[in-house]
C-alpha cells in the first residue's frame, strides 16, 4: 500500500494511532474473552476521564490522556489474565504454535519482531516496523512508498492463524475479536517496560514462576547496532 493511502490515525471502538514505521505495542485476544457489557463499562469509565480532561486541563491533558489509556489497558489486561470469561484454547500448545508459527512468518519482511507472549485467552506481540522504510530513499518520493501497516499486518497474522486453528479443533466461527488493542512506542524507556509488561505477562497471571519457563514467551537477541 501507498503511504499516502495510509491512515495514521482512526478510531472504532479504540482509538487507534499508527504512525508509519513505528514500534507497536499488540495486544489480541480470543472472540467473547471479554463480555460486551465489561467493556462497554471501562470504555464509558476511560472516555468519561478523558472528556473531563480536555475541558479542565490545557497544559498537561496529552499526559494526563495517555495514563488514562495506560490505566484502560492495565485494567483490560487483567480481565483477560482472570480467564474468568469465553474460551482458552490457546493454552493448548498445539494452537500456540500455529499462532507463534504465523507472527514469526513475517518477521524481518514487514516488522521486527521484538517480543512476544500467548496467553490462554490473548496474545501480546511487540514489533517495529521501521524495517520497512529503506534506509536510502529520495524523500520527494516518500507519500509513493510501498508500506504494510500494522492493521494489514493483525490480518495477515490473524487471518490464517483462525483459519489453521478452526481446522485443528474441528470447529468453525470466528476465532478472534476484531479489534486489536494497539499502542504505538514513543521512546526507548517505554519500549523497555513493555518488553518487561510481556515477559512478565504469564508469570502475573500465575501460569508460571519465571518468564523463561513459559514455552510461548518470546524475547529477540539484542540488536546488532554494528
Amino acid at each position: 500500500m501507498k503511504i499516502k493511502k495510509i491512515k495514521e490515525a482512526y478510531r472504532r471502538n479504540l482509538p487507534h494511532i499508527q504512525p508509519i514505521g513505528a514500534a507497536f505495542f499488540v495486544t489480541f485476544r480470543l472472540k467473547d474473552s471479554i463480555p460486551k457489557a465489561k467493556i462497554w463499562e471501562l470504555k464509558q469509565a476511560f472516555e468519561s476521564k478523558v472528556d473531563a480532561i480536555k475541558i479542565s486541563d490545557t497544559l498537561t491533558k496529552d499526559v494526563r490522556i495517555y495514563e488514562e489509556r495506560k490505566r484502560f489497558f492495565a485494567q483490560y489486561d487483567a480481565l483477560l489474565d482472570s480467564m474468568k470469561y469465553g474460551p482458552t484454547f490457546l493454552k493448548q500448545p498445539a494452537i500456540a504454535k500455529i499462532v507463534a508459527d504465523e507472527i514469526h512468518r513475517f518477521d524481518k519482511e514487514f516488522y521486527e519482531l521484538l517480543a512476544y507472549s500467548i496467553m490462554p485467552n490473548h496474545v501480546h506481540i511487540l514489533i517495529d516496523t521501521h524495517i520497512q522504510i529503506p534506509k536510502i530513499f529520495d524523500i520527494s518520493k516518500w507519500a509513493s512508498l510501498e508500506f504494510e501497516p500494522l492493521s494489514t499486518i493483525m490480518k495477515r497474522i490473524k487471518g490464517p492463524s483462525a483459519i489453521y486453528t478452526n481446522r485443528l479443533l474441528d470447529r468453525s466461527g470466528k476465532v478472534w475479536q476484531r479489534e486489536s488493542y494497539d499502542h504505538y512506542i514513543r521512546h526507548v524507556q517505554e519500549l523497555n517496560r513493555v518488553i518487561a509488561y510481556i515477559l512478565n505477562n504469564p508469570v502475573k497471571a500465575g501460569l508460571v514462576e519465571q518468564w523463561e519457563d513459559h514455552p510461548f514467551t518470546f524475547l529477540a537477541a539484542p540488536r546488532n547496532e554494528s
